[in-house]
């Protein structure tokens, strides 16, 4: 429903039955915004010397602009969004709040929310401060944050199992945000994307090399991830990269897995509604690992070359997480919750390499017990003989710049993965 008053006219909640899985994906984007958000402006004290950088803005937007009626409902009654650019997320010391809706960006205004979030990532990028007016009245002035390269965002609600992993750009699929992120794991996922960038860009870019950014959706995405033409070219890449993923596993490995995680789904669900809470025996561990290992196997273009430097991704936030006084033993206390719940499918929950090179570093910095506590007794080195007769291999196949099942290969938009595809669709600036 429209709000009925002069002038523009804008969303408000009529009560109205709206699609409740959206509704729910909304109010975890919402969350897994707000943490990641206030996580980027901590990482945005690191000033790491070494790394090649961008700017990044202290606050995150969101706006219904054109999208279904029905949807836009669920957006206002989830966040308080509506056509208008709505801040859903804010580091700590950010001017803007939660709740604010911006009219001008240093004097230019449009109705058009895309053509406003185009506005506001050129602001963004020149990394100089401006002004933002405020519906309201008020004007603040914003200065953009300094980061290393590797913005981290979350898949849209309406697509929430995209993910992508690209130099520039990690998208998370929207179960990671399901985890109840704390501010230590929020900073770890923002830290590890910048960790895929630095150390897997310069071969990924060999990959795979675009140079247009302005005016593209992949612009508009890292403004917001949650906008109608994100959804709609995340739809078509998750599409891309199940077709890919279908030729990499055999039927009897797909069937497996598909059983283990119906099982998985089965026991939360009774375990849900009884309020048991349930220890996993070593067995259970193991199993979900192995769908972690397997959603690796399957990526593909772009994100297939960053899967083989995860565990370099994984050192290089550990030691940065260490520099900003956080405790990196976040990775652990991450992987622990998203496995409990069943969520494997993305890179915060660990295969079984990704834990033990993980452990390793832990270990060689007097923290092998308390890895082993947070990963309720089980210690990693068990878990990978228990895995070892599995038929999914954890390790991702040696890299070469050409492979005969690589889906880039094929003629797609998607081939090279959501971020690639982005990259080249242009959207009006003017």
């Amino acid at each position: 429903m429209l709000a009925a008053c002069a002038g523009p006219k804008y969303t408000v909640d009529d009560g109205r039955k709206v699609d409740e899985v959206l509704l729910g994906n909304i109010r975890s984007y919402g969350s897994g915004e707000r943490a990641m958000r206030a996580a980027i402006g901590r990482a945005a004290t690191l000033k790491d010397p070494d790394c090649s950088t961008q700017w990044e803005l202290p606050f995150s937007v969101e706006s219904s602009y054109n999208m279904a009626t029905d949807d836009r409902v669920a957006w206002v009654r989830a966040l308080g969004v509506d056509e208008r650019l709505t801040v859903v997320g804010a580091a700590y010391n950010s001017a803007l709040k939660i709740g604010d809706k911006i009219q001008e960006l240093d004097g230019y205004s449009r109705e058009n929310a895309e053509k406003m979030m185009l506005r506001l990532a050129e602001l963004r990028d020149d990394g100089d401060p401006f002004k933002v007016k405020l519906f309201g009245g008020k004007t603040v002035t914003v200065t953009p944050l300094k980061v290393c390269r590797g913005y981290a965002r979350l898949a849209p609600p309406a697509t929430p199992l995209a993910q992508d992993y690209h130099w520039l750009l990690a998208v998370h699929p929207l179960e990671v945000a399901r985890a109840d992120l704390t501010d230590d794991e929020a900073l770890w996922a923002v830290l590890w994307s910048e960790g895929v960038s630095e150390e897997g860009g310069a071969r990924m870019k060999t990959y795979a090399y675009g140079t247009k950014v302005a005016n593209t959706l992949y612009q508009l995405f890292t403004i917001a991830s949650g906008i109608q033409g994100a959804a709609v070219a995340a739809n078509a890449a998750v599409q891309a990269a199940q077709t890919a993923a279908s030729s990499v596993a055999t039927e009897v490995i797909k069937r497996q897995l598909l059983d283990q995680a119906t099982a998985a789904a089965t026991n939360r669900i009774r375990d849900e509604a009884t309020g048991v809470v349930r220890k996993l025996t070593q067995a259970q561990v193991a199993n979900a690992m192995q769908q972690a290992a397997a959603n690796r196997g399957s990526l593909s273009g772009v994100a297939w070359v960053a899967s083989t430097i995860f565990e370099k991704a994984d050192a290089w936030a550990y030691a940065r997480m260490e520099q900003l006084k956080a405790d990196p033993l976040a990775s652990f206390t991450l992987h622990q919750k998203l496995i409990e719940r069943g969520l494997t499918t993305n890179s915060m929950a660990l295969d079984p390499d990704r834990l033990n090179a993980l452990n390793t570093l832990a270990e060689s910095r007097g923290r092998r017990e308390d890895v082993v506590a947070i990963l309720q007794g089980l210690r990693p080195e068990d878990l990978q003989v228990a895995m070892a007769d599995m038929p999914v291999a954890s390790a991702p196949g040696a890299f070469s710049y050409e492979s005969e099942d690589d889906p880039a290969q094929r003629l797609q938009p998607f081939a090279r993965g959501l971020v690639d595809g982005m990259l080249n669709m242009p959207v009006q600036s003017h």
